[in-house]
């Protein structure tokens, strides 16, 4: 595992290394900050409170992590410097973990770059920062999870947009399995008993993100979001490998 830090540091250098990066935190965070503004009533509910602004952000993953994560691998096999990568002392393993680290922390560090938010309501009021620092946490994870998706597909293909095709259409099922729409489609037209319904919901991003933003981190909801990146990550070394 000692070759994990260098390929973390090209990985997360070459984000900088191109204005990509730059555009892609100030979309991230004007899309963020306006639907919490805009869409959420972020002044108008009265309460120091960042729920608006997480909200959204199961949604705005759907386009902004793909985006983020769709060049990981197809980019390198497009160009053909992934079969010069593994000619170097490296195992597959190391590799996929390196470049998953460098993309989430990049993710992470738009997530932070909303910090002005908080600030703000803490000059305006008295916010609970239990609640906040959950919400934070809780949206750095999940980000976590799409990106394992978005890591997957992109191993599977050399295309970065088939990569965000593919990327986007399994985080949207994987978002929709936690919707009342869907649950009641299960439970109502397939006549499938609630308990089926519910243990379906459970793999939903919005299930296991929804106590996060409440002020609530519960160990299932931490478990999940880690064994989802842990199994996607094993696929996509089983993806290379092959």
């Amino acid at each position: 595992m000692r070759q994990i830090a260098p390929i973390f540091k090209r990985e997360f250098l070459g984000y900088f290394r191109t204005p990509v990066a730059y555009v892609f935190l100030i979309v991230f965070l004007f899309a963020s900050v306006g639907l919490a503004f805009f869409a959420g009533g972020f002044f108008k509910g009265g309460i120091a409170s960042l729920e608006s602004y997480f909200t959204f952000h199961p949604w705005l993953f759907l386009f902004l992590v793909p985006a983020a994560g769709m060049r990981l691998w197809s980019e390198e096999k497009r160009a053909g410097t992934v079969e010069l990568l593994f000619t170097l002392p490296i195992t597959t393993l190391e590799a996929v973990i390196g470049k998953f680290l460098a993309a989430w922390a990049f993710l992470g560090i738009a997530i932070l770059l909303s910090f002005p938010m908080p600030l703000t309501l803490a000059y305006l009021g008295d916010p609970d920062w239990g609640v906040i620092i959950s919400g934070y946490i809780g949206s750095i994870m999940m980000a976590g999870g799409y990106l394992g998706v978005c890591s997957l597909m992109s191993a599977l293909t050399k295309n970065q947009v088939i990569s965000f095709v593919l990327s986007v259409f399994v985080c949207v099922l994987l978002v929709l399995l936690g919707t009342s729409m869907f649950s009641g489609f299960l439970t109502g037209f397939l006549s499938l008993p609630v308990a089926v319904s519910d243990l379906i919901a459970n793999f939903s991003f919005l299930t296991h993100f929804d106590a996060f933003t409440k002020g609530i981190i519960d160990p299932k909801d931490v478990i999940f979001f880690v064994s989802l990146m842990g199994f996607t990550l094993f696929l996509n070394v089983v993806a290379l490998e092959r």
